[in-house]
């Protein structure tokens, strides 16, 4: 009962706040970073040790400089991704702008079906605007939160522009479901996400660490020979980003096995190493060891 009247309390708080504006919803953003860098602080121990794992070449200040940037991030982030509930499709395509759509086109006219895939990554919820930019139809493969209120809520915000959401799960069945409508699509994966302990069927080193990957991409892009599509966000400024698509393959049969999985991985490496205060260093990605 009392988690029922807490969830509408922040929905109508919510709905309300974010009709203002995003310069001034900034400054509730300021205040949210004082709370996870100062005080009481949100998994600093967690980043820290994270960051220091990642780059054992940097000094004790380096890392706590990329710390605090990385808190300002996450502030912006959660105050952008709420701001979905009252961002327009004009307003949305302003400030997440796709550099290249001819890319996505071109497929999209040769008939292919599309793997996107990208990292937590900058600003990934306002992705949703890839929807604006292709004749492909977008789906994004999500996991469902435990919380059934908060998940309805999140499902609203990433499905009010047109994308269709799925588990992954169910991701075979809708990319059947979507070649026999003959709707050319899409399918968004965000690829750092940790496989339980007892899925993990593949390691590689990723930021200088035994890290276990996901191989769903792979097996699903070789299965259905779809093209594989990196996309790179970059922060122009506060509140305004672009993203690239880049051809990592335009056909994926017959490929050597983790290729794919290992193309992906240094992609999101290479992004973090340029710019490492854009990526999500609160998740715990090393939580599982690889027995020696």
């Amino acid at each position: 009962m009392f988690g029922a009247i807490a969830f509408y309390i922040f929905y109508a708080i919510n709905w309300i706040i974010t009709l203002l504006p995003l310069r001034i919803l900034y400054i509730f953003s300021d205040l949210l970073f004082l709370g996870f860098y100062y005080f009481p602080t949100y998994r600093k121990k967690v980043v820290l040790s994270n960051l220091r794992n990642s780059f054992p070449e940097k000094s004790e200040k380096e890392i706590k400089a990329i710390a605090y940037r990385f808190y300002r991030h996450l502030a912006d982030l959660f105050v952008e991704t709420l701001k979905l509930t009252h961002l327009s499709k004009k307003q949305l395509m302003k400030r997440m702008r796709l550099t290249n759509p001819e890319l996505l086109e071109e497929l999209y006219h040769n008939d292919r079906d599309v793997l996107g895939v990208l990292g937590h990554y900058n600003n990934w919820e306002w992705l949703q605007s890839m929807n604006y930019y292709t004749s492909l139809q977008n789906v994004s493969i999500y996991k469902p939160l435990q919380n059934k209120r908060f998940d309805r809520f999140m499902y609203k915000l990433r499905h009010k522009n047109g994308m269709i959401l799925t588990p992954m799960s169910s991701i075979i069945r809708e990319i059947i479901r979507l070649r026999g409508e003959n709707k050319r699509s899409l399918f968004g994966f965000i690829t750092d996400q940790t496989p339980p302990k007892n899925e993990i069927s593949y390691w590689t080193t990723f930021l200088t660490q035994d890290t276990p990957v996901y191989q769903g991409i792979e097996k699903i892009a070789a299965k259905y020979d779809m093209a594989v599509v990196w996309f790179t966000a970059d922060k122009v400024k506060r509140g305004y980003y672009t993203v690239t698509a880049e051809m990592l393959y335009e056909h994926t049969k017959g490929l050597h096995e983790h290729e794919i999985t290992e193309s992906h991985v240094r992609k999101l490496e290479q992004n973090i190493i340029k710019k490492p205060e854009y990526w999500i260093w609160s998740h715990r990605r090393w939580k599982h060891k690889k027995a020696v």
